[in-house]
C-alpha cells in the first residue's frame, strides 16, 4: 500500500460542467464533463507548490476506464462507478440525470471511484489508469489499442459456464449468493430510506403551517401576540431546515449504493471463476475423447456408439498406414491437450489465490466503510431528533412567557 497512487498524487474531480455536442451518430446531445485534477505529493513535501495538471472527462470515459479494469483484472473486485440515473430517490429530489443536485452527487461519486482504483495495491499500478489521469487527448484510443473488448468474455459463453460446470468451487458459489443478498438487502433498506425521508419531509413542512398560524393568531393578540410570533418563527426555521438535513441524508444513501453495485463487482469475480472452470471441464472432456479415439484405433475395437465405427461397417476398414497416420496426429493432440489442462489447472490456482486475497481486501474494506456510514447515519438522526425537541422546548418557553 505505500507504493500506491493515492500516496503519490493527489487526485479530485473539482467540478462538472454541461455541455452539448455530435455524438457518433452525428446527433446533438447534451451532457455533462467532469474535470480531473491530479497534484504529485512529492513536491510538495519538498516544500514546492507542484502544478495541477488537469483534463475535463465523461461519463462514459469512466465507463469505458472501468471495462478495462474488469477486463484486464478479472479476479480483483473493481470498485463500481456510481449511479448514472438516480434511483431509491424520496420524490421530492429530482431524478432526472441533468439534476444540479443529482450531477454534484455523481461528480463526488466519480472522485471516489478514482481514489479507490488509485489506493487499490494492484489496480493503482496500471498504465492506461495512470494516463486517465494524465493524458487527454489520445486516451481513448490508447485504451482500445490494448484490445481488452476481444478479451471479453460473450454472455452466451457466461450462460453455459452457470448452468454446464460439473464441480462448481463451493467457495464462489456461497460468495456469489452472498452477493445477491448483500444487494437484495441495501436495495430494500436504501427504499425503506426514502419512505422514511419521504414521512419526515412531510411532517417538517407541516411544521411551515404551525410556524403561518402562529403569525396569523399574532396578528390578532395583543398580550400572547409576542409569544405566538417567536414560537412561529421557531417552528419555520425548522421546516425550512429539512432540505438540507435530507441532502445530508441522500450523501449516507449513496454511500450505500456504493455497496450495492459492489455485490455486482463480486459477482463478476464468480462469473469469471465459473468460466475459467467451465474451459477447464471442457479441456478435460475433449482430452478424454482424443485418448478413448486413440486407443480405438489402435486396439481396433469401438467401446461407444458412433458415426465413425458405422462408417467403418459401411465401407471397410482402413488402412494401417491411415491408421497409424491417424494415431500420430491424436497423439499429437493428446500431448497438446495434456499440456494446456496442465496450464488450465495452473492459471486456475493462481485465478483462485488471488481472487480470494482481493476478496479479503473487499471484506475489510466493506465492513469498515459500512461501520462508519451507518454510525455517521444514526449520529445524524439522533442530532435531528434533538433539533426537533429544542423546537418544542423553545415553542414551549414562548407560551410561558405570554
Amino acid at each position: 500500500m505505500e507504493d500506491c497512487l493515492a500516496r503519490k498524487m493527489e487526485i479530485t474531480v473539482s467540478e462538472a460542467e454541461k455541455r452539448t455536442g455530435r455524438n457518433a451518430m452525428n446527433m446533438q446531445e447534451t451532457y455533462t464533463a467532469y474535470l480531473i485534477e491530479t497534484r504529485a505529493v512529492e513536491s510538495q513535501s519538498e516544500g514546492q507548490c507542484a502544478p495541477v495538471d488537469s483534463l475535463w472527462r465523461r461519463y462514459s470515459e469512466f465507463e469505458l476506464l472501468r471495462n478495462y479494469l474488469s477486463v484486464t483484472y478479472p479476479h480483483i473486485v473493481v470498485p463500481p462507478l456510481p449511479e448514472k440515473r438516480a434511483d431509491f430517490v424520496w420524490h421530492k429530489l429530482s431524478a432526472d440525470n441533468m439534476d444540479p443536485d443529482f450531477v454534484e452527487r455523481r461528480r463526488i461519486g466519480l472522485e471516489n471511484f478514482l481514489l479507490r482504483v488509485a489506493s487499490h495495491p494492484v489496480l493503482c499500478q496500471d498504465k492506461i489508469f495512470y494516463s486517465f489521469l494524465t493524458q487527454e487527448g489520445a486516451w481513448k484510443e490508447v485504451v482500445n489499442e490494448t484490445g481488452f473488448q476481444l478479451k471479453a468474455d460473450s454472455r452466451l459463453k457466461a450462460l453455459n459456464a452457470t448452468f454446464r460446470v460439473k464441480n462448481p468451487d463451493k467457495r464462489f458459489t456461497e460468495l456469489k449468493h452472498y452477493s445477491d443478498e448483500l444487494q437484495s438487502v441495501i436495495s430494500h433498506l436504501l427504499r425503506v430510506r426514502a419512505r422514511v425521508a419521504d414521512r419526515l419531509y412531510g411532517v417538517y413542512k407541516v411544521h411551515g403551517n404551525y410556524g403561518r398560524v402562529f403569525s396569523e393568531w399574532s396578528a390578532i393578540e395583543k398580550e400572547m401576540g409576542d409569544g405566538l410570533q417567536s414560537a412561529g418563527h421557531h417552528m419555520d426555521v425548522y421546516a425550512a431546515s429539512i432540505d438540507d438535513i435530507l441532502e445530508e441524508e441522500e450523501h449516507y444513501a449513496d454511500q450505500l449504493k456504493e455497496y450495492l453495485f459492489y455485490a455486482e463487482a463480486l459477482r463478476a469475480v464468480c462469473r469469471k471463476h465459473e468460466l475459467m472452470q467451465y474451459d477447464l471441464e471442457m479441456a478435460a472432456q475433449d482430452l478424454t475423447s482424443k485418448k478413448q479415439q486413440c486407443e480405438e484405433l489402435a486396439t481396433g475395437t469401438v467401446r461407444t456408439f458412433s458415426l465413425k465405427g458405422m462408417t467403418s461397417k459401411l465401407f471397410g476398414q482402413e488402412t494401417p498406414e491411415q491408421r497409424e497416420s491417424k494415431i500420430k496426429v491424436l497423439e499429437e493432440q493428446i500431448q497438446e491437450g495434456e499440456e494446456q489442462l496442465k496450464s488450465k489447472n495452473l492459471e486456475g490456482r493462481d485465478f483462485v489465490k488471488s481472487a480470494w486475497a482481493d476478496i479479503e481486501r473487499f471484506k475489510e474494506q466493506k465492513n469498515h466503510d459500512l461501520k462508519e456510514a451507518l454510525i455517521s447515519y444514526a449520529v445524524m438522526q439522533i442530532s435531528m431528533c434533538k433539533k426537533g425537541i429544542q423546537v418544542w422546548t423553545n415553542a414551549k418557553e414562548c407560551f410561558s412567557k405570554m
